[in-house]
């Protein structure tokens, strides 16, 4: 059995463009815990900002990857690549929202505790264990090429004048996306809290402030709480949307 919960806040801006899923439930506002057993997918998605309807992809995106029952790692690529296939069909037949693409980052946890996580875009996913967090995803993003190429240091890539500039997303008519998937070797130990987030979260907080409050001895939904509340002090003007999961005993 797996405990599971998650919250997302619009912030200081008029509307939410991140959604989350924990199992079934989709939401836009608001906290969830839920007690889960295998198999499961959980995920973050944030509806990319400079393009249209970044809502409205977040949420479509997540009602369609909730209903993939197969988790192989085939199979998982096959059915985000579908769900890509059917924003850019959407958003070519209507105006308004033409072009609106979004990040998905995400885990999918089969009948046998196997536990893929997948990735598009620049929403991240976090393990901590015995004290230590540890960026499992990597971001797809014009900073983090740079960065690996030895062009920018780890200081310049929260404040590069390119940071917000990522690869394709899911939804993009002109560009396919690339979608990372890789199994978590070894799974999730007792202790251990796998942590995914949007941007909103991961662009305000450091690692050492997640890893701080990831240590504390509370409960692991007012650990999220206190994340998100860092984060709106310490100005963030986005969305933020966190989502963690650790093994009952």
């Amino acid at each position: 059995m797996y405990y599971c919960c998650g919250i997302t806040e619009k912030g200081i801006m008029p509307h939410n463009e991140d959604a989350l899923l924990i199992g079934r439930h989709v939401m836009t506002a608001g906290m969830v815990e839920q007690n889960m057993k295998p198999p499961f997918i959980m995920a973050v998605s944030d509806g990319v900002s400079g393009e249209n309807a970044g809502e409205l992809a977040s949420v479509m995106c997540l009602e369609e990857l909730r209903d993939i029952a197969d988790f192989r790692k085939s199979q998982l690529h096959s059915g985000i690549m579908e769900i890509h296939e059917k924003l850019a069909e959407y958003s070519r037949n209507d105006e308004e929202s033409r072009n609106m693409q979004t990040t998905l980052c995400g885990i999918a946890v089969d009948e046998n505790q196997r536990i893929f996580a997948f990735n598009v875009g620049d929403s991240r996913l976090y393990r901590f264990r015995e004290g230590i967090l540890t960026q499992l995803s990597r971001d797809q993003s014009l900073v983090q090429l740079l960065y690996e190429a030895g062009t920018i240091t780890q200081e310049e890539l929260k404040t590069h004048v390119h940071r917000n500039i990522i690869f394709p997303a899911l939804g993009n008519i002109k560009d396919t996306p690339r979608v990372d998937i890789e199994e978590i070797e070894g799974g999730l130990e007792y202790g251990d809290v796998l942590l995914i987030c949007s941007d909103g979260l991961s662009d305000s907080l450091s690692s050492i402030d997640i890893q701080e409050v990831m240590d504390y001895p509370k409960g692991l939904l007012r650990r999220l709480e206190i994340l998100v509340e860092m984060a709106l002090q310490n100005g963030c003007n986005d969305n933020i949307s966190a989502a963690a999961v650790i093994l009952n005993a």
